[in-house]
């Protein structure tokens, strides 16, 4: 999945260069892992190998990930998106995105006749299967996440009459449950791990018999992004990171950055959207991408980046990652 490594990144600071030093040497901490991880190869590959089994067009339930960027280009080559299936012909192929569905969507495709492939991430699925176990068990599952984000809703549509919604620390305080000693946690997979645990932390103030997941629900690769985030982040006069707003990952890397140290961060889905003014008197820009982002818009922030003298540019890695996951079976032998 991913080995981490010691935290040794090669940027500490120096009387020869710091970020208060206004003759030191402008530089790019470039933060790896960043980018596209496992679930989001998959899914973007999924799409791609469904228009090439099936021709044009192709349906897709939702965004197949959130980026402004991919959802373009698939468009421009025939996916058509929809947010729910009734709004698909029937007997018609459509593509469950990588955030995952409710049974009930499933069972909606199917009343239509359609043609479903499952793109949702093996980690939203390890999370399905683990609400289904613990209702079973009949016990109360404090969901932490975020309201109308796709992935919660498909995560309590598994056991909507055992789970609730907990939409971080502040709202710990209106939690209800029936029995204090059958009380489970679990969680989006692309939150702040920090802000997690503050919730986590509450929770269990409130209820100390809360029991935890089986394994962590907050995927590797948002852990491992914020983790190379927050190594770079205090020598950062300003990071960029590279996502769109609907992007829960992205959003959250700016929220670790600033916690971390760094004096300005900003999203942005294109090098266009970088302010010129974000520059001035700017030595250190640390530059990451959420987990939905293709390389292209990275290199396209470095480039722009470099016109303004930032060419010197310092890989920071916190964590290799090596995960990849198969495709649906379907697709498996159109695997490039």
């Amino acid at each position: 999945m991913s080995a981490a490594i010691p935290l040794n990144v090669g940027i500490a600071r120096s009387a020869a260069v710091t970020n208060a030093d206004p003759g030191g040497e402008k530089r790019v901490l470039l933060a790896e892992p960043r980018g596209y991880c496992a679930g989001v190869d998959r899914a973007v590959e999924t799409v791609e190998k469904a228009l090439d089994k099936h021709g044009a067009p192709i349906y897709v339930r939702k965004e197949i990930v959130h980026n402004r960027h991919v959802v373009q280009t698939l468009r421009e080559r025939g996916v058509i998106f929809v947010d729910e299936t009734d709004e698909v012909p029937e007997n018609a192929v459509v593509v469950f995105s990588a955030h995952g569905v409710s049974p009930a969507v499933h069972e909606s495709a199917a009343a239509r006749g359609l043609h479903t492939i499952d793109a949702t991430c093996p980690l939203v699925t390890k999370v399905h299967q683990e609400a289904k176990r613990f209702a079973r068990d009949d016990y109360d599952i404090l969901l932490i996440g975020h309201d109308g984000h796709e992935e919660v809703e498909g995560t309590a549509g598994e056991a909507p009459e055992h789970v609730q919604l907990v939409d971080g620390p502040d709202a710990v305080a209106t939690v209800s449950v029936r029995d204090e000693s059958k009380v489970i946690w679990l969680s989006q997979t692309t939150l702040s791990v920090d802000e997690t645990m503050e919730t986590v932390q509450r929770l269990r103030e409130r209820f100390p018999d809360l029991q935890d997941p089986p394994s962590d629900d907050i995927c590797y690769a948002t852990q491992n992004r914020q983790v190379a985030v927050k190594a770079m982040a205090p020598e950062c006069d300003l990071v960029i990171v590279v996502g769109s707003r609907n992007s829960s990952n992205s959003v959250r890397l700016v929220e670790v950055a600033l916690g971390a140290g760094a004096t300005a961060a900003h999203l942005v889905d294109y090098a266009r959207e970088v302010d010129p003014a974000w520059l001035d008197g700017v030595r250190t820009i640390g530059i990451t991408s959420g987990a939905s982002v293709p390389e292209v818009l990275v290199r396209g922030v470095l480039d722009m980046l470099a016109e303004y003298g930032f060419g010197d540019v310092q890989p920071v890695t916190t964590a290799n990652e090596t995960l990849v996951f198969a495709l649906p079976r379907e697709l498996r032998d159109a695997r490039r």
